[in-house]
This record gives C-alpha cells, sequence and structure tokens, in this order.
C-alpha cells in the first residue's frame, strides 16, 4: 500500500514538472489608443481678442491626437459671454465630445441649458457649432421660457437662447395655463 501511495504521489510531482509554463494572458496597449493629454479638475479659458468667450470646467478631460478629438467623460459646464464679459448662458452635461478640427462641441447625457434670462433647454445631445456659434439637437428637446413651455424633436438657437426655432412641435403651453 505504502508503495502505490508513493508512486502515485511521484506520478503527481512529476508530472507538474514540465517544460510548458502557463503565461498569464497579457493585453497589448496600442500607443494610437492612448490620450496625448488628460486632465482631471480643470478649467480652460477661452479668449478672443482678451475678451473671455467662454470658460469649460471638466471633471476628466482626454485628448486624442490621431482621432483629432477631445472627450469629456465625467461633468461639463460651460459659462458663455458677451461682449462686456458678462455670462449669458451656462451649459452643463456629464459627458462631452470636442472636435478638434471644427472646433465643435457635442454634450450628451442630461443636457441643460439656462440663460440668464430665465430660459432652459433640456435634452439628451446637442452641439454647439464653432463656426456660426448656435446650439443645434435633432432630439427631443424641452424649452421652458418665462412665458412658454416647448417641446419637440430638433431645435436650434444661438448660444444665448434668445433667438430659438423647434422643428417638430409635439406640445406648447402658455405658462400661465401651468400656474
Amino acid at each position: 500500500m505504502k508503495k502505490i501511495i508513493f508512486l502515485f504521489v511521484g506520478l503527481i510531482i512529476f508530472s507538474g514538472c514540465g517544460n510548458d509554463s502557463i503565461k498569464p494572458p497579457v493585453s497589448e496597449i496600442k500607443i494610437a489608443e492612448l490620450p496625448a493629454q488628460e486632465s482631471w479638475n480643470s478649467t480652460i479659458v477661452f479668449t478672443d481678442s482678451g475678451r473671455t468667450q467662454a470658460i469649460v470646467q471638466v471633471g476628466h478631460l482626454r485628448s486624442f491626437t490621431n482621432a483629432q478629438e477631445t472627450l469629456i467623460d465625467d461633468n461639463l459646464k460651460i459659462d458663455f459671454y458677451d461682449n462686456n464679459e458678462i455670462v449669458t448662458s451656462t451649459l452643463k452635461s456629464r459627458r462631452g465630445r470636442v472636435d478638434d478640427k471644427t472646433k465643435d462641441l457635442y454634450a450628451y447625457e442630461d443636457v441643460k441649458v439656462v440663460n440668464n434670462e430665465g430660459t432652459t433647454i433640456t435634452t439628451e445631445e446637442l452641439m454647439w457649432r464653432n463656426s456660426d456659434s448656435k446650439i443645434v439637437s435633432n432630439k427631443f428637446v424641452t424649452i421652458i421660457s418665462p412665458t412658454e413651455k416647448i417641446q419637440g424633436f430638433g431645435f436650434e438657437s444661438d448660444q444665448y437662447l434668445r433667438n430659438y426655432v423647434i422643428y417638430r412641435i409635439t406640445y406648447i403651453t402658455n405658462i400661465d395655463t401651468l400656474r
């Protein structure tokens, strides 16, 4: 019986001694997929001829050179300023993306834009177009102003939320009727 146990233990020990070693899986890191720049809790000031145009605050920002885009992963806030450097509107969202070629900004998830006159736009996605400083979306939007509430699909507005259009209105009411 001792010989059988000794033989069995020996077989187990020798079967484990081989030249084949187990290598853990290693994932390759592709340099092209790494951000060229990365920052946390950052504030970026955009100026033109010495005047503040916008102040951007982000929780986490990653800039990719090859893709020519900057991703904002955590809490985006932008204050837009007029020529007198007064905040005219504020945009907030959970995530965002900047096309580094066109400088267009895309905001995603719980997007809310409020101007200093009390007009609020909420949607799930919108774009601030750099070429003409317009805010546009083809998604469902709700606009609440001091006088009306409008809902619909697709809209365009100046960045101050003073002149806006909803393309497919699904609901409109006077604020006085809601009180």
